[in-house]
């Protein structure tokens, strides 16, 4: 039925959205404060830009789980890849509470490599699933990654 995929897709992305929003109660805070006060390396994106980068993210890492999981429950492999998506997602919002609510980039370091760990997983087992799904999840590891480069030069620049 076309209503229930379509609340399937809706679930997904919702959830991404939500973990983002979460994310981001930690993140605006500490923007016009303490992150205006760091060095930053000369390849740090203007602020404005992460917004709508994390928002197309999100709503691709939603689509990617809908694929995933509209393959149904009883599929092999789907609910060990569903579980691992959903730790992963965990570990995206809780970079923002370390790095931004506890204001440790070294905290944040840590997360993010764990994070970006996930990541991959994810884009493994989803490629099991639905290929489609894998390569959605594609742009997510690449941001992270720029993000990891960009969290270790914050790091090495405030000592």
């Amino acid at each position: 039925m076309w209503w229930k995929r379509l609340a399937k897709l809706v679930a997904a992305v919702g959830v991404c959205l939500l973990a983002g929003a979460a994310g981001g109660l930690f993140t605006s805070a500490a923007i016009p404060a303490w992150y205006a006060g760091l060095h930053k390396p000369a390849f740090n994106p203007p602020n404005w830009v992460f917004g709508p980068v994390w928002t197309t993210l999100y709503v691709m890492m939603g689509f990617a789980a809908f694929l995933v999981w509209d393959k149904g429950w009883r599929r092999p492999g789907v609910r060990h890849a569903l579980a691992v998506f959903a730790a992963q997602l965990a570990l995206n919002v809780l970079w923002s509470a370390l790095f931004f609510g506890a204001r440790s980039p070294v905290a944040g370091l840590v997360d993010i490599v764990f994070l970006w760990l996930g990541i991959v997983a994810s884009i493994i087992l989803f490629a099991r699933v639905s290929k489609a799904g894998a390569v959605l999840m594609v742009p997510y590891l690449l941001w992270v990654s720029f993000a990891t480069v960009l969290n270790v030069a914050i790091v090495a620049l405030n000592p």
